[in-house]
């Protein structure tokens, strides 16, 4: 793919891909701007300007967070310019943007591990050699607090107030502080300094992007830049937002066959948005999809096996994903075990629990428990459900369909 070759119109429903607004005129005048952006810089023989930034709350990522990277690798392919923003300045206060309470502040050790963590993530999507690494403290640390005032005039209290999460809040008689509000105010300030043409973002970064960047950019004398809002990504269960809290995630540092079952289990109805926010499908290969299961020419189970296919490829590589997929219909279309199972010399006495915890099938004791009362947890086929009983002969045991583990003695 490439921007001098690729027609206008076909960049613009590539680079719209998976945008939701909330209000359909607001997409198509997004859409409407973008396009007339795109053909002032092929007129003018430059790049578009493209960022995203990200703060490196965490190391451990997920599916979900690779959304956006998916959208800047899409500019990339195109031949526009792409920043990848680190967040040290902005991390210090935590984005409260999709949070119902305060969020805690990191160290800047946190932050610094954290941001090396992400951006070595990050290169499984993103074109490495093509990827420009900034710091928003490179100018956010530098802002006077007559800089702060003059940012802050372009913004009401009520504002602030009335969206979701602070009004929750409100409601709740729970404590809103004030230095959360500067949030919105340095995520407009860094569109500014990176002269960004389009800045890309979850819907949960509407008010930030939509309004506060492009309301900042244009007190400051720039051109607003575009927003591309994105869906959020739906975890395994096809419900709420990807989130390892919920338990409902896709580690990027999982196995093959591991992350291969997880998208298998992701229920039909989620697809769509698998394939709009992180696959590299284009539109037209999207819709070929969409209506060929609507015609029950494609079979769901065949798309999804597909989709497991494409995910894996690109976290790992094309040969990870038939091996995964092999192990998939291996285990669980023929219903037989893996070739390869971790051993765990089983010692007299060890109850079942222990035994979970120890052998890595769970994570902690509570999500231990969970799984048995979830009669998820099996030895040879024979469901367990009692944490203290004790295991006293060798066989496989199993939590849910992909994780197994053979007692020997």
């Amino acid at each position: 793919m490439n921007g001098k070759e690729t027609p206008i119109d076909e960049q613009v429903a590539i680079l719209m891909q998976g945008s939701e607004y909330g209000d359909e005129n607001v997409k198509q005048n997004m859409a409407q701007e973008l396009r007339q952006r795109l053909i002032e810089a092929k007129s003018e023989r430059w790049p578009l300007r493209v960022y995203c930034g990200f703060d490196p709350r965490t190391g451990d990522l997920h599916l979900g967070h690779t959304v956006p990277m998916r959208k800047l690798r899409q500019f990339q392919d195109l031949g526009h310019e792409v920043t990848f923003l680190i967040g040290d300045y902005t991390a210090l206060i935590g984005d409260p943007s999709d949070k119902d309470k305060l969020r805690p502040q990191l160290t800047p050790e946190e932050i610094v591990r954290n941001a090396r963590s992400y951006a070595e993530q990050a290169y499984k999507v993103l074109d490495q050699e093509k990827t420009r690494i900034r710091f928003n403290s490179e100018w956010l640390a530098g802002l006077s607090f007559a800089d702060l005032i003059k940012l802050a005039s372009n913004f009401t209290m009520q504002q602030f107030l009335t969206r979701h999460n602070f009004h929750q809040r409100w409601d709740q008689n729970e404590a809103i502080y004030l230095h959360e509000t500067f949030y919105s105010l340095m995520q407009g300030y860094d569109a500014y300094a990176l002269q960004a043409d389009v800045q890309v973002g979850g819907s949960d970064q509407l008010f930030n992007i939509l309004t506060a960047a492009r309301k900042i950019m244009a007190f400051l004398g720039q051109k607003p830049n575009i927003a591309i809002i994105l869906g959020i990504l739906p975890g395994t269960d096809g419900e709420v937002k990807m989130s390892k809290s919920l338990g409902n995630h896709i580690p990027l540092l999982s196995a093959p066959e591991d992350m291969y079952g997880k998208v298998m289990s992701v229920p039909d109805k989620a697809m769509p948005m698998f394939f709009r926010l992180v696959t590299r499908w284009t539109p037209a290969e999207i819709e070929s999809l969409e209506q060929g299961l609507a015609r029950g020419a494609l079979h769901p189970r065949d798309v999804k096996m597909k989709l497991g296919r494409e995910i894996v490829t690109i976290y790992h590589s094309a040969a990870a994903a038939e091996q995964a997929e092999a192990a998939f219909v291996r285990v669980f279309q023929q219903r037989n075990l893996p070739e390869e199972i971790r051993e765990y010399h089983l010692e007299a006495g060890k109850k079942v629990l222990e035994v979970l915890v120890e052998g890595g099938l769970v994570t902690s004791k509570g999500e231990g428990r969970r799984m048995l009362n979830q009669n998820a947890v099996r030895l040879d086929g024979e469901t367990l459900r009692d944490p203290n009983q004790e295991l006293a002969q060798p066989g496989v045991l199993q939590v849910g369909k992909r994780r197994f583990l053979r007692l020997v003695e």
